[in-house]
C-alpha cells in the first residue's frame, strides 16, 4: 500500500480545560476531495489549523508525504506544499489581480517576495507571473484582469483566494467554508474548479456546511463531533448514518434531495 500523501494521527488539540480536537485519524491521498463536516464548534478549523502550522498539536502528530510536520511554522509547511484558502476573502487592496496571485508563490522565490514585486528576481518572477496568468485563467477571472480588487464581486474574490492559493504549487489545498457567501450558481462554479484541482493530483481538504455543495463533490466524508470523529466514509454512507443524522444532519431526506440535485 502506497504512503498516504497526508496522514493525521491520534491528532489532539487543548485549550486550557477544553479539547477541541481529540484523538483524530485520517489520511488523505494526492487527487482525493475528503470533506471535513460537523456542527459549530466540532473541531474542524482547529483541525485545518493544526496541518496549516497556525496551532501547534497538543498530542499525536501529521505527517506529509511521510515526514512529520507538526510543530513546523506555518511558512514551512507552505513551502512543502500545503496552502489553504480562508472563510473570508482577503485580497491585498493597493495590488492588481495579478500581483494578488503572484503573493501566493512566496515560497517558490529565492530572493523573498519584496524582490518579486519590484522586479529584481526577473528570472523565476517571469516564471511566475506566467503560472499566475494561467491560474487566473483557470478559476475564470481572466477578463477581471483589470479591474481594482476592490471591484471584485464577492463570487470572483473568492476565485482570486483561489488562484493564489494555487499560485503556491500546492500538494495538498485547504478548503475552510469555500461555499459559503455563493450564490448557486457560483457554487456549481467553484465545485468544477475543485474538481479540476483534484485532476491535476492536488489532495483537497474542505470544510463546508453546505451538505448540497459538498455531498456531490467529496469522495469521502470525515464527520467530527466534540472533536472526535464519528463517521469516515462515502457520502452516500455518510448522509445515512445514524450517528451523524443524529449529530448534524438532522433530516436524512434532505441530505438525500441535494444530493440529488446537486448531481
Amino acid at each position: 500500500m502506497s504512503t498516504p500523501l497526508l496522514s493525521v494521527c491520534r491528532l489532539t488539540k487543548r485549550f486550557g480545560g477544553l479539547v477541541a480536537v481529540d484523538a483524530l485519524d485520517f489520511e488523505l491521498a494526492s487527487g482525493e476531495i475528503l470533506g471535513l463536516i460537523g456542527p459549530n464548534g466540532a473541531g474542524k478549523t482547529t483541525t485545518f489549523n493544526m496541518i496549516a502550522g497556525a496551532y501547534a498539536p497538543t498530542g499525536g502528530e501529521i505527517r506529509f508525504a511521510g515526514a512529520p510536520i507538526h510543530g513546523l511554522p506555518p511558512h514551512e509547511i507552505a513551502r512543502r506544499g500545503i496552502m489553504r484558502t480562508f472563510q473570508h476573502n482577503m485580497p491585498f487592496a493597493g495590488l492588481s489581480i495579478a500581483d494578488n496571485v503572484l503573493v501566493g508563490a512566496h515560497t517558490k522565490f529565492r530572493g523573498g517576495i519584496g524582490g518579486i514585486l519590484v522586479g529584481t528576481a526577473r528570472r523565476d518572477e517571469a516564471e511566475q507571473r506566467r503560472r499566475a496568468e494561467e491560474m487566473i485563467a483557470f478559476v475564470g477571472l481572466g477578463e477581471a484582469v483589470g479591474v481594482p480588487v476592490t471591484a471584485l464581486s464577492f463570487g470572483q474574490g473568492r476565485l482570486l483566494e483561489v488562484a493564489r492559493a494555487l499560485a503556491g504549487e500546492p500538494k495538498v489545498l485547504l478548503f475552510d467554508e469555500p461555499a459559503a457567501g455563493l450564490t448557486p450558481g457560483e457554487c456549481e462554479r467553484l465545485a468544477g474548479i475543485i474538481r479540476g484541482i483534484a485532476e491535476r493530483g492536488i489532495a483537497v481538504l474542505l470544510i463546508e456546511h453546505d451538505m448540497r455543495f459538498l455531498l456531490p463533490l467529496a469522495g469521502r466524508v470525515v464527520v467530527l463531533n466534540f472533536g472526535r470523529k464519528i463517521a469516515d466514509g462515502p457520502p452516500e454512507a455518510i448522509r445515512d448514518d445514524p450517528a451523524v443524522v443524529g449529530a448534524y444532519l438532522g433530516d436524512p431526506a434532505a441530505a438525500h434531495a441535494g444530493m440529488r440535485e446537486r448531481r
